[in-house]
């Protein structure tokens, strides 16, 4: 990485005020984290998940039938 990219770098987290490091709301640690960002974990985790099981829900939906198999709705 050259010094222009990590100057870039460290004026982005400074003008986003970021405090700490972007990956702890994003996928579960070992490390010891705050009640708040479980919480935000805990509600991404949920989001993504819904927002999974609507893809798949959508998709089945665009599926036909095969010929000779049936059809349950």
């Amino acid at each position: 990485m050259s010094d222009e990219d990590g100057d870039a770098i460290a004026e982005f987290i400074r003008s986003k005020g970021i405090t700490r490091c972007p990956t702890a709301c994003v996928l579960p640690t070992q490390g010891l984290i705050a009640v708040a960002d479980r919480i935000a974990l805990e509600q991404h985790a949920v989001e993504r998940h819904r927002v999974h099981r609507k893809r798949v829900g959508d998709r089945w939906g665009q599926l036909s039938p095969q010929k000779g198999t049936l059809e349950l709705r």
